[in-house]
């Protein structure tokens, strides 16, 4: 049987251990992979090679994906599915696995309900958006990146007596900043998820100060557009010097943590198997501390949401 895998969407660390699995555990079950080389786009221009031991060598320690990543707005007329399909028909590729975001799923939606291809997706956004899911591969790296970023950033607010608004990516989800926030200790954190109560902030903040805070941190969102604003108010009600810090790409990059690469492991051998056993147009994903499967058409019609206890946790900083 053959069996192909792509990377689509904004690249995270955890694709390239996806990849090295893929290709190992398809040997180990005398599978023959392929490999999609540049996304979606890849698959409509026929980017497809068989894949050989060596392809999965020295790439475990790597971010981003050896096989590159694309969005592809061709890939949402039908015209251009079809001969992406026709594509892997003449490879005789049976099966499909998909590394990617919601985009990427719901291009693979239409896709399946074009052609009833046989695929599995594999959640792949340091977002951390998927519904049905809560964690996709890079997020953990992501966290780490700017976990360090904050430390080193406290440093320098602290010598300064400044204020230090950083902004982390995660498109209309606030997931990163909120987890960085709570495990660095920040002052403040803005999410698209909650409405600040800045008033509240306000007084409890003077009232920090009045006894001798000399700093502050604040982490918010990109999602809620309000990283600059935040800036120049920090500086206005509090009198402290302060700067904004856009983490931006860096937080997509780097080595994959220890966690990334094995949820690589576990996400792609429990999809490869899900598909030898039939099941098809399902994405695998990561609830209460196991991996299951829901369908494409459950993950990409719903919104993904928060887990309740992190916004409880959310509401000390946003007042």
């Amino acid at each position: 049987m053959n069996i192909a895998i792509l990377t689509s969407g904004g690249d995270s660390a955890g694709m390239n251990p996806a990849i090295k699995r893929f290709i190992e555990y398809s040997f180990e079950l005398g599978l023959t992979p392929y490999l999609v080389y540049n996304g979606l786009e890849g698959l409509i221009d026929n980017e497809i090679k068989k894949a050989t031991s060596k392809d999965a060598s020295g790439i475990i320690n790597r971010g981003g994906t050896v096989l590159k990543s694309s969005r592809s707005k061709r890939f949402f007329e039908k015209k251009y599915r079809k001969k992406a399909y026709e594509n892997l028909k003449k490879l005789k590729i049976e099966k499909l696995v998909v590394v990617g975001g919601d985009g990427s799923f719901r291009a693979l939606n239409a896709f399946y309900n074009d052609f009833k291809m046989p695929f599995v997706g594999i959640p792949g956004t340091i977002d951390n958006d998927i519904h049905g899911s809560e964690y996709s591969l890079g997020t953990d790296t992501a966290l780490n990146i700017i976990r360090s970023a904050i430390d080193d950033v406290r440093d320098t607010a602290s010598s300064f007596r400044r204020g230090f608004v950083i902004e982390t990516m995660g498109r209309d989800c606030g997931y990163l900043a909120l987890v960085s926030a709570l495990t660095s200790g920040a002052e403040i954190c803005l999410i698209p998820e909650l409405k600040a109560d800045m008033k509240s902030i306000k007084k409890r903040l003077k009232k920090e100060f009045a006894e001798d805070r000399e700093y502050l941190i604040a982490i918010v969102a990109e999602g809620t557009h309000e990283a600059l604003n935040l800036t120049k108010w920090i500086e206005k009600e509090f009198g402290v010097e302060s700067r904004l810090t856009t983490l931006g790409h860096i937080q997509r990059g780097g080595t994959p943590s220890t966690f990334d690469r094995l949820m690589a492991y576990e996400f792609v051998t429990y999809g490869i198997d899900a598909l030898l056993k039939g099941e098809s147009g399902k994405i695998v994903v990561y609830r209460n501390a196991k991996v299951d499967l829901r369908s494409v058409a459950y993950v990409t019609k719903g919104k993904h949401k928060l887990q309740p206890e992190l916004l409880k946790q959310a509401k000390k900083l946003m007042s």
